[in-house]
This record gives structure tokens, C-alpha cells and sequence, in this order.
């Protein structure tokens, strides 16, 4: 890989040279962004995992265009139009569009209203219009009529078709009005004739204008959505009159006829071909970074999703609520093993709440639970008051509520097929709620993140370019926290650094033939599992009790030999050191700096022995909503509640208040500050007390503030 372009990522990412140029390196050799953010401090500077993603992002992008260029060039030599001046153009443009306007006037072209007046020899006339000298148009173009240009107009009209394109290609003209686009342009949205009532979700916008530079991005996501489902009519154009103005300005030089004619052209360019390409090419470039926007927003919510808060290995019992089907009752134990299910029938219609009581308690009594889940789906919250009621006499016990999003989607799929063959989408959904409480991370790899409904339009924004960034988050959460190798699912697995379904799934298999790792060595005889993906791996598996006890901690094999220097010099045993936080007092790690290890990996391997494959994120926490409060009915203005926000939007943040519409608290009732992102104040999954601010019944909207809570 050639790294001519690290001075112009530099400049761009601001982010020292050095840096980018090992990055770039190790990436070319293969090492994952986990791995080089954790194990290759020294050689990238220390830089995080984001940084080197935007790197390797950075240094695609240039690519691409360099790509470009390089056909260009071959077509425009092939052509035999390729300049030296061209040539040096083409190679000076560090944009795709600066790029296409060069090439614009050298692309083959389908037949055009130009070219058809180019071949009726109508070109000459508009070089003379065009020079706008004076002349007599009429006698002039008397000249010009044969078998298919018929009259004077034919002459003159297509003289100006060619002179509209003539405008069209030339990239200083384009440069400028792109610049009024980029400035001026205006989102103008209307209802289409007839679809009021069809499209009154989008009522907000059946008459809507905006600056396209102050629009926001759920906004115009939303708007596109409507015009795609063809409820609104869009447009994104600067005022037209200050483009005509503009392209005269630079184009019209005397005021005689000729000139007239070229302002005719003027405006048959741009309403007919210029205006349409920018007007196309602003929008995309708005809808990208409407995506971008809308990406970051999930991305920011996923991994606040996944690093939840968890409870850890205990006996849990999981209930999945229902009405009329009753609720589904599991029992786990603590490796999150389905061990019993059963049906119970609190609510009406049936209204069997002492067999139920009975059967809770039976089970409970059996399997020894330890906590209670339930999911906060229909019925959630009456059968949290159920179960809490069965226990407020005889003993206490832990019941926690659990979000649903994304578990019917689990329980359908064939990851829980392959989990659970012989139970249906009932039994599942209960296993994933409880197997949630114990650890959402473990359980939420195996849904595809857009299902899991913590995100904004994510069915709107460019696909590929959303599951590139889900992905990353997922594999950045998992290898964050590590994983243990003789528990994980191959779901959990195949987001390790350097590993993917083929040697997950090797990695399981080998497992069930050998048993339990013992050690992070017996890795390589995992089939496939060869030296380069044991160095990008083997950090983030744990082994809780193998031979080495530096195998259940986040050193790294290659690094091993250093605790043993440590060791050594302090004459202890590697075993002792470990969970020994005194020892920080006792080394200088200027002492063990070596060419392979300098003091970041020093300090990280410190930090490890004092807490060894610590987790990072924090234990689970009870509830309680409000009582009282069951549907939208019951809430009055003024209202204090408790809540949990389970979803963060660019707007605002909504939140769970224990019935079955959630609230919205607006990015405007956050603080009394100005703030830019509603993450500046609240993270999914935070508990929080709200007032309620209006309620909307005939929409269900129900609006809170965190302000001015006494």
C-alpha cells in the first residue's frame, strides 16, 4: 500500500502523520481496528478506535476518488483529448464533483437537443451569438436553413440549445451557482393533490419551507420519506432569480440582441439542465449527511444498548406477558440455560391469578430463582404488579423490567431455531427477555441491530453504510467488554476481533469435541485458527479458571513474558500479582520498557493484573413506575413520573412512563441551556423523573420536561 496520502489525511483529521501512516500500515497487514486501538498504542500515537475507523474511512474515500481520475485520464487519452492542462486539472481536483465537471464536457452523451442542432450545422451560429458581437440574428440565421431547419426560429432555437449546453459544461459556471446552492438553496415541501387525509402523518409538511443548511436531519429524512411514499411533492433550489442573476452577471456582456438570445439560453440552461443536476447532486449530498446524522444517533443509542447495565450469572425466571394467550413462564439457570416453561393465566380473560400465584411460587421454590424478568410488552405492567404482589408477604424478591424490542424478531429467526429446535417463538421470546437481565450483550448480537428500535428513520438512511457502522459498534462493545471462550454463543463469538462466523463457529465445535479451553494456546488447534488470527483475538477471550491465570485477564499472550519480568523482579508468582493493586506502588514500568512494549501497553498490563478482565460496564438496577398510572387516561398535566428512556433521537428522547405510549421529552425541555444533542443530558436506559407537559389525546402524543423537577 503506498501512503503518499497520509499528509492530506492528517490535514483533514487533524491527527499527527506518524500516526496515520502505522495506522494505514497495520491495517494493511491485516490487524483489526480493535486490536490496533488496544495492542499498538505506541506505533499509532494511542489513537482510538473512532479515529483509526475515520482513517481507514478517509483513506478509502481518497482512493475512490484516485480511482476516478485514473479513468478519466485512460478515457480522455482514448478519446485523444487528453491535454496537459487537462491533465494537470484532473489530478488537482480533490472532489468526485470537481472531478465530473472537468470530465462533463468530454462524456459520451445520448442524443441531446444540442447534438441534434450540432449535426443540422447550427454551431457556427451559436459561436456568433455567443460571442454576442453585433449582428443581424435574422439575416444571420437565414444562412442556416436547409431540408430540416425550416424557418429562422428553427435556427435560432437550436443555436440556443447548443449554447445552453455550452453554459452547462462549463466548470467555472458550475463552481459558482454549486456555491448559491450550497448557500441559498430552500426545502420546499406541499401536499400532493388528494392526499391530504391518506398523508396526514406528514401534515407538518404539507406546506414546509427551510434553508437546506438549517433543515435538520429527521426532518429531512421525513420529507423525503413522504415524497418517496408520494404524499409531498420536494424541491431543494436556491431563489431562481438570484442564479439567473448570477450566470448573466458572468456570461452577458454587452446589451444588444446576441445578447438577449444568450440570456434566453441563460435560462434554458439552468431550468432545463443545470438547475435539475444540482438540484440532484445537493440533494444527494444532504442525504448523506441526513444519513450520516441519523446513523451517528443510532450508533450512539446501540452502544448504550449494549452496554447496558447486567446482572450477571443468577437464577433467573423470565415471563413473556399476554392477555387473552396468557403469559409464558421460564426458568434459567445461571449460565442462562433453559431448564423449565410453563403458561400462566392471570389477566382476563381467564383471571386465573391463584393457580398462577401457585405456580410461580412452585417454581420459584424448585429452581431456586434468584430474580424475576419481565417483559415490558402488552401486559407488562400488570403482571409486574401480579408478581409483585405474590411476594410482598413472603419474601423479597428481585423483579426487574426488560425491554421486548427486537425479541419477537429472535424468537422467529433461525439463530433461535438452531438454539432452541423444539420449543416455539413463545418459549424463545421468555428466554431472551430473562437472558437480556443476565447480559443484553451476549443476547443482543444475535438480532440484527436495526430490529432492535433504538434508532431514527433507519429504514430511510443508505443501508450498506448503516450495518458498516452497526457492525463496528457491535464488534467495538464486544471486544470492550471480552469474552469468556467457553461460554460464549457463536453469535457473541464471531464479533471477536479477527474471528467471523466460519471460526466461530470452529471455535464452538472444537469446544463440544475437546471441552473446556484450559488455555488461550489451545486456541491454535482450533481448525483454520491460524497464527494472524490468534494475535488478533486471543486479548479479548477470557478463560475464568485456565491454567495461566493471565488467560482470564485482557493481556495480551504476546505481552505474557513482561508480567514475568515483573513478577520476577518482585519475586512473587504471576498468580499473586494478580488482583494485587499494591504492586503499582512497588514497579518503575520505566524499567521494563523494551522495543516491543513502551509505557501504554506498560500501563494497560498494570492496570489489568490490579483488575483482571474487569467488566466495564455497571450492575442493573430495580424500578418502580409510578402506581396508579395505567394508560394515557390516568395522566394529568403537571404529573410527576418515573420513567426509563428507551429511545434518543436527534429531537429529543423518549421515554418508557410504564403505560403503552411512551412520552417525548423534546430536546428544548432538557435543560434550561442551550444544547446541541439530547446526549448531552440523558443515555438510553437512564432512569428519570418527568412532568408532564400536554397531553394530546386524539394522537397519543404525550409531551414531558426534565425542567424545574422539585
Amino acid at each position: 500500500m503506498e501512503f503518499d496520502f497520509s499528509k492530506q489525511i492528517s490535514a483533514d483529521l487533524k491527527i499527527n502523520e506518524s500516526g496515520i501512516i502505522a495506522t494505514l500500515k497495520l491495517l494493511d497487514e491485516g490487524n483489526t481496528i480493535p486490536f490496533i486501538s488496544r495492542y499498538r498504542k505506541e506505533a499509532t500515537g494511542n489513537l482510538d478506535e473512532l479515529q483509526i475507523l475515520n482513517i481507514k474511512k478517509e483513506h478509502e474515500r481518497i482512493l475512490e476518488i484516485e480511482s476516478r481520475k485514473n479513468s478519466i485520464l485512460k478515457e480522455l487519452e482514448k478519446q485523444g483529448n487528453l491535454s496537459e492542462e487537462l491533465k494537470k486539472s484532473i489530478n488537482e481536483a480533490d472532489t468526485l464533483s470537481q472531478l465530473e465537471d472537468i470530465y462533463l464536457p468530454f462524456r459520451p452523451k445520448r442524443k441531446t437537443k444540442a447534438s441534434v442542432a450540432k449535426e443540422m450545422g447550427l454551431e457556427p451560429l451559436a459561436k456568433m451569438i455567443f460571442s454576442q458581437k453585433e449582428f443581424d440574428l435574422a439575416c444571420e440565421a437565414e444562412k442556416y436553413l436547409n431540408e430540416n431547419v425550416k424557418t429562422t426560429v428553427d435556427a435560432l432555437e437550436g443555436a440556443g440549445f447548443i449554447i445552453a449546453e455550452w453554459i452547462n459544461e462549463d466548470k467555472s459556471i458550475r463552481e459558482e451557482i454549486r456555491k448559491i446552492f450550497n448557500d441559498e438553496a430552500i426545502v420546499h415541501a406541499c401536499v400532493l393533490r388528494g392526499m391530504e387525509e391518506s398523508g396526514i402523518k406528514y401534515k407538518d409538511y404539507f406546506e414546509f419551507s427551510e434553508p437546506l443548511k438549517k433543515i435538520l436531519s429527521h426532518r429531512f429524512l421525513a420529507i423525503k420519506r413522504g415524497e418517496k411514499e408520494k404524499f409531498l411533492k420536494v424541491s431543494i433550489l436556491p431563489p431562481e432569480e438570484n442564479v439567473l442573476g448570477k450566470m448573466e452577471k458572468l456570461l452577458i456582456k454587452t446589451g444588444n440582441k446576441a445578447s438577449e438570445m444568450v440570456k434566453e439560453s441563460i435560462k434554458d440552461c439552468y431550468r432545463r439542465l443545470l438547475g435539475p443536476s444540482l438540484e440532484t447532486e445537493i440533494t444527494v449530498l444532504a442525504k448523506e449527511r441526513a444519513d450520516d446524522e441519523a446513523i451517528k444517533v443510532f450508533t450512539d443509542n446501540l452502544r448504550q444498548l449494549l452496554l447496558a447495565p447486567f446482572l450477571g450469572r443468577k437464577r433467573v425466571l423470565a415471563i413473556d406477558p399476554g392477555y387473552r394467550t396468557g403469559c409464558k413462564v421460564v426458568c434459567l439457570n445461571e449460565q442462562g440455560d433453559l431448564v423449565y416453561n410453563d403458561n400462566i393465566y392471570p389477566h382476563e380473560p381467564q383471571n386465573k391469578k391463584e393457580e398462577a400465584a401457585k405456580k410461580i411460587i412452585a417454581m420459584v421454590d424448585k429452581f431456586s430463582i434468584e430474580v424475576i424478568a419481565i417483559g415490558n410488552g402488552t401486559a407488562g405492567r400488570e403482571t409486574k404488579e401480579f408478581i409483585a404482589a405474590i411476594f410482598q408477604k413472603n419474601r423479597k424478591m428481585k423483579i426487574f423490567i426488560v425491554s421486548e424490542s427486537g425479541a419477537s424478531i429472535y424468537s422467529a429467526s433461525d439463530v433461535a431455531r438452531e438454539e432452541f429446535p423444539d420449543y416455539d417463538v413463545t418459549v424463545r421470546g421468555a428466554v431472551s427477555i430473562g437472558r437480556r437481565l443476565m447480559d443484553p450483550l451476549a443476547e443482543l448480537v444475535k438480532i440484527d441491530p436495526k430490529s432492535i428500535g433504538v434508532g431514527q428513520y433507519q429504514h430511510d438512511v443508505e443501508q450498506n453504510k448503516l450495518k458498516e457502522n452497526l457492525d463496528f459498534v457491535v464488534e467495538s462493545c464486544v471486544n470492550l467488554v471480552g469474552v469468556n471462550l467457553n461460554t460464549a454463543s457463536k453469535h457473541l463469538l464471531m464479533y471477536v476481533s479477527g474471528l467471523g462466523p466460519r471460526i466461530a463457529q470452529n471455535i464452538i465445535d472444537f469446544r463440544k469435541q475437546n471441552g473446556a479451553f484450559s488455555s488461550r494456546e489451545e486456541l491454535k488447534n482450533v481448525p483454520k485458527l491460524g497464527d494472524k488470527i490468534f494475535e488478533q483475538c486471543a486479548g479479548f477471550l477470557r478463560i475464568e479458571d485456565g491454567v495461566n491465570p493471565l488467560d482470564r485477564s485482557a493481556v495480551h499472550p504476546e505481552s505474557y513474558y513482561i508480567v514475568e519480568k515483573i513478577a520476577d523482579s518482585l519475586n512473587m508468582e504471576v498468580r499473586d500479582m494478580i488482583g494485587n493493586e499494591k504492586i503499582k506502588e512497588k514497579i518503575n514500568l520505566h524499567d521494563f520498557i523494551d522495543e516491543k512494549a513502551g509505557l501504554p501497553t506498560l500501563k494497560d498490563i498494570l492496570a489489568e493484573l490490579a483488575k483482571p478482565g474487569r467488566d466495564p460496564r455497571e450492575n442493573v438496577d430495580e424500578f418502580e413506575f409510578k402506581t396508579g398510572i395505567v394508560d394515557i387516561n390516568d395522566l394529568k398535566t403537571g404529573m410527576l413520573l418515573n420513567g426509563v428512556v428507551n429511545n434518543i433521537t436527534n429531537f429529543g428522547a423518549f421515554v418508557d412512563i410504564g403505560i403503552k405510549d411512551y412520552g417525548l421529552v423534546h430536546i428544548s425541555e432538557m435543560s434550561h441551556k442551550f444544547i446541541k444533542s439530547p446526549h448531552e443530558v440523558v443515555r438510553l436506559n437512564q432512569k428519570v423523573t418527568v412532568k408532564v407537559i400536554d397531553i394530546d389525546m386524539q394522537r397519543k402524543r404525550i409531551s414531558l420536561t426534565l425542567k424545574d423537577i422539585n
